[in-house]
């Protein structure tokens, strides 16, 4: 069952790249005591995601934080030199973490993994944006089509806080 406003996120591992290579990060880690804008993609570099979905997140990203947001942080089943690549290329002024779920176990722990099978893409995420304050959803923004980005985006989540 996909996690819905007013459930607590499931414990599951991340993981992030650092100066010495990847860590783990459990959702405890990312999410316990703050307000995060969580943004999550089917995959780095795809089409939409790369050149729809993130520069709605980083055109928004002062206004998001200036709304009480202590983090911005990007999910997408893919490794964490993947992610680490990604945020190279798109997030120029460090203001997101990007969080690895490379197995989609967080993907799965919340329901909302997608089978993309089809694609070639093997398990991947839903396209979605979500508030997430102490680990409790408060706003969830699931696309209905992954290859849009129409209520998941960085200008819709502003709109909500």
């Amino acid at each position: 069952m996909a996690i819905k406003v007013g459930d607590k996120l499931p414990e599951a591992k991340f993981r992030v790249m650092t100066p010495e290579g990847p860590v783990v990060k459990s959702t405890d880690d990312v999410f316990k005591g703050k307000k995060v804008a969580l943004f999550a993609v089917p995959g780095a570099y795809t089409g939409t995601c790369h050149k729809m979905h993130m520069p709605s997140i980083f055109l928004n990203a002062y206004a998001i934080k200036d709304k009480g947001v202590d983090t911005i942080a990007v999910t997408s089943v893919n490794d964490a030199f993947v992610m680490n690549a990604w945020k190279k290329d798109t997030d120029l002024r460090d203001e997101a973490t990007f969080l690895a779920d490379g197995n989609a176990e967080f993907a799965k722990a919340i329901g909302l993994d997608l089978d993309a099978s089809g694609n070639g893409l093997g398990i991947r995420s839903h396209r979605y944006s979500m508030l997430v304050d102490d680990g409790v959803v408060k706003t969830l923004n699931l696309e209905p089509n992954p290859g849009k980005v129409e209520v998941s985006g960085g200008d819709t989540l502003l709109g909500q806080l």
